[in-house]
């Protein structure tokens, strides 16, 4: 059997995924046709419903929970950081709804807080999360929001730190903040959508006891990054959320969707969005 399975390029994914893809673990004769794609590309391509297995953002997940099911394991929540709200100028937060901001997609989790905590923001810009620390230093905004690895990277590039949604986010409401999750088409039986949980799990628990076996996987896709900002991205994303969402995980889902339920035109999740 082969299933296609999108992810992201990020460290914290390829961490996750490689001793699957790669055969490290028992896939059960399962083959897969990656796609491995920016984060906000891998949401509007889940709308066609046609790929099995991919990593979503929180936010994008509210509009393609008709098709797809989330995982237990693969998620990222993020403990008292999450994404940043940066700038070239001193900025405070209470001139936030004034900026132009870039944002790394429509769909992301990062676009998504950035409205609960900001709701009259409408000025924002969607760039390719790579290029939003350009846009701001060119002065084509006046904010970007950032996420992944850029998170480590900003304060060298002179640009300063507004807020971290993040911590926003575990001041009001006390709990991580999911950003990313990793679902499975509802098409696929209960079993088999059970089979690929336990496997993202163990590729997982693969990557902690082996951390050497997923280098090159990860170097092969971080383009410039160094070893340590790869680690300090894994660090930071790949967490015991990531093992299993528990009660406190899912807690924080729902809470994010009920927080995001405030925002006119938002979609109504009506179906069970975990698997069982």
């Amino acid at each position: 059997m082969k299933l296609r399975l999108g992810f992201s390029t990020c460290p914290n994914d390829t961490f996750i995924f490689d001793a699957m893809v790669h055969h490290k673990i028992d896939t059960k004769g399962i083959e897969f046709e990656l796609l491995l794609a920016d984060v906000e590309e891998l949401n509007k391509i889940a709308f066609q419903g046609e790929i099995d297995i991919t990593k979503l953002s929180y936010h994008a997940y509210a509009y393609a929970s008709e098709q797809y099911k989330l995982l237990d394991s693969g998620s990222a929540l993020g403990d008292n950081n999450g994404p940043l709200l940066i700038s070239k100028r001193k900025i405070y937060p209470d001139e936030v709804e004034d900026l132009s901001i870039a944002v790394p997609g429509k769909y992301t989790t990062a676009n998504l807080l950035l409205s609960i905590a900001y709701p009259k923001s409408l000025k924002k810009k969607e760039y390719l999360f790579s290029d939003i620390e350009e846009a701001v230093l060119s002065n084509e905004v006046d904010a970007g929001l950032i996420i992944h690895e850029n998170r480590f990277t900003y304060e060298k590039k002179g640009l300063r730190k507004i807020i971290d949604l993040g911590e926003y986010w575990q001041e009001h409401t006390k709990m991580p903040i999911p950003l990313g999750g990793i679902v499975v088409n509802r098409k696929l039986t209960n079993d088999l959508q059970l089979m690929i949980n336990k496997m993202v799990r163990e590729s997982l628990e693969f990557a902690y006891k082996n951390p050497e076996s997923s280098l090159s996987f990860m170097k092969q896709y971080a383009q410039e990054m160094s070893r340590e900002i790869m680690q300090k991205h894994v660090d930071l994303y790949v967490n015991n959320y990531s093992l299993d969402l528990g009660k406190n995980g899912k807690k924080a889902i729902l809470r994010l969707y009920e927080e995001a339920n405030r925002i006119k035109g938002f979609p109504k999740i009506s179906q069970n969005i975990f698997i069982s």
